[in-house]
This record gives C-alpha cells, sequence and structure tokens, in this order.
C-alpha cells in the first residue's frame, strides 16, 4: 500500500498539468458567494487577457498614429526626453567655445604675480592703459580745450562722440550678456569708472579699433606711423588677453564693433556749425547761439 501511494505521489509529480503555470487551465475560476462581490472581482486569468488586449490596443494605435500620443508623452519627465542627437550647429558652436576657452586661458600668462609672464606683466599692464576709455575722452578733452581752429575743433568732437558712443554701446552690451573673464578675476578701480565690468566684448579692443581708423582717416601721417598705429590697436586687444581679462573671441568682436562704430560715426558726421554749437553749450558761451 504505502508503494503504491509513492508511485502515485510520483505520477502527479511528473504531470506537466500539475504545474503551477497550468493550473489556470485545469481548475474553474471560482465564484463568489455574494452576488455584489462576485461582479466587483476578476480572476487573475481575466484581468492579464484585458491587460494584454489594452497593451495590444495601445501598440496598434501606435504604429496607426504615427507616434505616441500626447498623452503618454505628458506622462514621462522632462529628463527623460533629452536629446541624444545634438544637430551639427550646436557641436560646432560648443567645439569652438571650448577651443577659445582653453586658448585663452593658456595665454593669460600674465594673470597672476607669480605666472610665467610675472616679469613682463607691468609692461602688458601700461599697454592695456593705452587703450582706456579715461585716457582717451580726457586727452580729447584737453585737446578740444586748446585747439583754435575749426577744422580741428569738428574732428575732435566727433572723435568725443565716437568715444562715448563706444563706451556707452559696450557697457550695455557687457551687461546684457555678463560673460566673465578666463580666469574671471575682479575688476579694477578704472574699470568700473569705464563701466568695463565684464568680458564680451572687450572694450579697450573697440577703443583701440575705433581711435585707430578715426586718426588714420582724419590725419595725414606717414606710412611708419600708419603700421604703428595698427600695430598699437592689436597689441592693446592681445595685451588684455595676456592679462586673463577677454577671451580671444571677446577681443575679435571688440574689434568688429569697434569698426562699426567708427562707421556709424562717420555716417552721422556733424558738420562745424554743429560742432561750435556744442562746445558753446559746453563752455557756457551763449555768443554763438545768439
Amino acid at each position: 500500500m504505502p508503494s503504491s501511494q509513492a508511485r502515485c505521489r510520483a505520477r502527479d509529480r511528473s504531470n506537466v498539468l500539475n504545474r503551477v503555470e497550468f493550473q489556470s487551465l485545469t481548475q474553474t475560476p471560482r465564484r463568489e458567494q455574494g452576488a455584489g462581490e462576485g461582479r466587483g472581482r476578476r480572476t487573475p486569468f481575466r484581468q492579464r487577457s484585458e491587460q494584454d488586449d489594452a497593451a495590444a490596443r495601445g501598440s496598434r494605435d501606435s504604429s496607426e498614429g504615427g507616434g505616441p500620443s500626447a498623452e503618454d508623452s505628458s506622462r514621462w519627465p522632462e529628463a527623460d526626453c533629452m536629446q541624444l542627437n545634438p544637430s551639427f550647429r550646436g557641436i560646432a558652436i560648443n567645439s569652438l567655445l571650448a577651443i577659445d576657452i582653453s586658448l585663452s586661458k593658456r595665454l593669460g600668462v600674465c594673470s597672476g604675480a607669480y605666472g610665467a609672464g610675472a616679469p613682463l606683466r607691468s609692461m602688458v599692464t601700461l599697454l592695456a592703459l593705452t587703450g582706456h576709455a579715461l585716457l582717451w575722452i580726457c586727452g580729447t578733452l584737453i585737446c578740444l580745450w586748446r585747439s583754435n581752429t575749426l577744422a580741428g575743433q569738428e574732428v575732435l568732437v566727433n572723435l568725443l562722440l565716437a568715444l562715448v558712443l563706444d563706451l556707452m554701446t559696450v557697457a550695455g552690451i557687457q551687461k546684457l550678456v555678463k560673460r566673465r573673464g578666463p580666469w574671471d578675476l575682479p575688476p579694477g578701480l578704472l574699470d568700473y569708472l569705464s563701466m568695463d565690468l565684464y568680458s564680451f566684448p572687450a572694450a579697450h579692443a573697440s577703443r583701440a579699433a575705433v581711435v585707430s581708423k578715426f586718426l588714420l582717416n582724419h590725419l595725414v601721417l606717414a606710412v611708419p606711423l600708419r603700421i604703428l598705429l595698427y600695430l598699437w590697436a592689436f597689441l592693446v586687444g592681445v595685451s588684455r588677453v595676456l592679462l586673463g581679462k577677454h577671451h580671444l573671441s571677446d577681443v575679435c568682436c571688440g574689434f568688429a564693433l569697434g569698426f562699426l562704430l567708427f562707421s556709424l560715426v562717420e555716417s552721422v558726421w556733424l558738420d562745424s556749425a554743429t560742432c561750435q554749437t556744442l562746445i558753446s553749450i559746453g563752455t557756457l558761451s551763449w555768443a554763438p547761439l545768439v
């Protein structure tokens, strides 16, 4: 008798239909005693079949509609929807910015007091000072005060207008962009006075371009002096990079902005009569206005 029971148990274990995954095929679903309770519950097999039908219906809708619905897409967070294939333009811009920052940091050898270019720091600082706004505005006012010719006063008034326009334009753009320098050095006292607080665009480069173009167009200079003037404007822009104040792109954009402002001043050139009126208003001498 015990041997027959053991044989029956072994036969039951070897039967495939007795496994858990096939029990739903051999057993009938139990009905609940309560009517409302029986209607409210569903068997696992029925729930699984309904879920499969819903998944099949959703895949069919997505294949017919060409993509997921708005309801499904709204469920995903923005972190899961990041762009895996950026555009060529974005890659190019980011690469150029990375190269610009790397080269600007390597060229800023005079940014610290103990760097590789520390012995040249004082000379580079003096060179950068020659492109400062206060130096050129005060020098233009002194020359205008000592000038006695109408032609000289006309040129100096227009130069003063170009310098003020350059100062206000660069300060406004820097305030909007707020780009820091490659070494993020704090601005000095002279920078605060000239509102040169940020890196883009380079104010010294823009001013050097305006002054050099103005002097080359309105003064008769020999060829060596013209070459020296171009070289001075270039070195003023480079000096700001060596001091770690600006990136290379800031200096290039500063030169471009300076040429643009010079063209603007040339297009709205003030004649001699207008310049004399402005000089009379500035010196509180109303005789030419009567």
